[in-house]
């Protein structure tokens, strides 16, 4: 009776752990906001997992009438342990002599709701090597799916 109650309580652990709450896929497909307003437009992924879009940036050091921008970037397949998957994206801004690499992860909470965690860095381009210090500004930004 003791291996058949073992069998048994095997049984109902893994139909738990198949049918239990699992993260959704995220899906990078879309339009994106962060916390100071900017909007991104991710388009669909290539097979080999590079996708293509545009950057609508509500902030710029900058007095230059703002651009929406181009943007190339790459999605990392989840791992194995089933996390969401991770990316990359450069922005070549249309209006500065800057550009802006970002990284981050995907994240799906438990009520399906998307988000983009990201850090980034901007290099602007200065007139000299002696100048190179202030080159570079680092960040984050929380992105939210648009509906």
């Amino acid at each position: 009776a003791g291996t058949a109650m073992g069998s048994l309580r095997c049984c109902l652990l893994l139909a738990l752990a198949l049918l239990g709450p699992h993260p959704a896929a995220c899906d990078l497909q879309g339009l994106w906001r962060n916390e100071l307003g900017s909007n991104m437009t991710l388009l669909a992924l290539d097979m080999d997992g590079t996708f293509s879009g545009s950057y609508h940036t509500a902030v710029a050091a900058t007095d230059k009438q703002i651009l929406v921008s181009p943007l190339q970037g790459a999605l990392q397949p989840p791992g194995t342990k089933g996390q969401q998957p991770t990316f990359g994206f450069t922005v070549q801004w249309q209006f500065a002599d800057s550009t802006t690499v970002f990284v981050g992860q995907c994240f799906v909470d438990r009520r399906g709701k998307e988000v983009l965690e990201t850090a980034w860095l901007l290099r602007e381009g200065v007139p000299s090597r002696r100048d190179v210090w202030k080159a570079t500004r680092v960040g984050t930004s929380v992105f939210t799916r648009v509906k």
